[in-house]
């Protein structure tokens, strides 16, 4: 033997459920070959018009390469389907096993083709909620904002959200516009308490801190609303009341804002209502009995 060749193995063979399917294949070739060969020559020998000769000789040879491959599907159909089976099984647990990355890609593709935030946008996702300051095609990573819903501060924390939570959880934007918020807080009080005072309390002094930038907040909203086709909502500050249960009293507060200074205006009309005034409810001291004289 050749050096050349010594390195093929003695017994290489092929598998005998194989052979007599290679050799029904290699019939089957033949045949449609030698078939074609029969069909032209008569096509070419009876026919005289040359467009229909030309159309009888593609359909004539279309119709042979479709029954060569239904005779190799025929003759190869088990093996096909054992390898069908195999390919949808080693698709099916490629899928399983990067579920989590195609659902945090599909959530990054929904994210970006709706818009829903960008980088410097506040947003809330389930319990999460914080500054946007980096986006990937898997993760987003917030600067978180809390404690809860009701604070503007920075806890200096930082989350990584997977872009799966996307797909399925909706997305809370509190930086609807880019200059000007509104921002809402609440003050609850007792039923008994001095409420309405606290009312006109908490109104003066939004009006006294929204004044110096109330129009130039009113133009942009207006401006923003005419952009988005919405209704141009009011601007002025407000004082709306709610009662929750049967023995309280919300005061809430909705007045514009700079983006950013949320938390600063919210603690400057607290401190200033709260510092100076006392509206809780004053209970009558009891009698003292005097002394009797015998």
């Amino acid at each position: 033997m050749p050096e050349s060749l010594a390195w093929f193995p003695d017994n290489l063979s092929l598998p005998e459920s194989v052979l007599p399917l290679l050799i029904s294949t290699t019939l089957l070739i033949l045949g449609v070959i030698a078939l074609r060969v029969v069909i032209a020559g008569v096509i070419r020998r009876n026919v005289a018009s040359s467009e229909l000769r030309g159309r009888l000789l593609v359909n004539s040879r279309n119709a042979l390469v479709l029954l060569a491959v239904f005779g190799l599907v025929f003759i190869w159909g088990e093996q096909l389907r054992s390898l069908a089976l195999s390919i949808v099984a080693i698709a099916v647990a490629f899928v399983v096993a990067t579920k989590e990355l195609i659902l945090c890609v599909s959530g990054s593709i929904i994210k970006g083709g709706a818009g829903s935030f960008s980088i410097g946008d506040r947003i809330q996702v389930k319990d999460f909620r914080g500054d946007v300051i980096d986006q990937t095609l898997l993760t987003t990573t917030l600067l978180e904002v809390g404690p809860g819903k009701a604070s503007h501060q920075r806890t200096g924390r930082m989350i990584v959200l997977p872009n799966a939570l996307f797909v399925s959880e909706p997305v809370t934007n509190e930086s609807f516009t880019d200059h000007w918020d509104f921002h809402v807080f609440t003050v609850p009080f007792k039923r008994e308490d001095n409420w309405p005072a606290a009312r006109e309390a908490l109104l003066n002094a939004a009006n006294h801190h929204c004044e110096p930038y109330l129009d130039t907040a009113r133009k942009y909203m207006s401006k923003v609303g005419t952009a988005r086709g919405l209704e141009v909502p009011s601007v002025d500050p407000r004082v709306t009341i709610q009662a929750p249960t049967a023995g309280e009293i919300h005061l809430t507060v909705r007045l514009p804002t700079r983006t950013g200074q949320r938390s600063y205006i919210e603690q400057a009309i607290l401190s200033e209502v709260f510092l100076n005034n006392d509206f809780s409810a004053k209970k009558a001291e009891p009698e003292t009995s005097k002394p009797t004289k015998e």
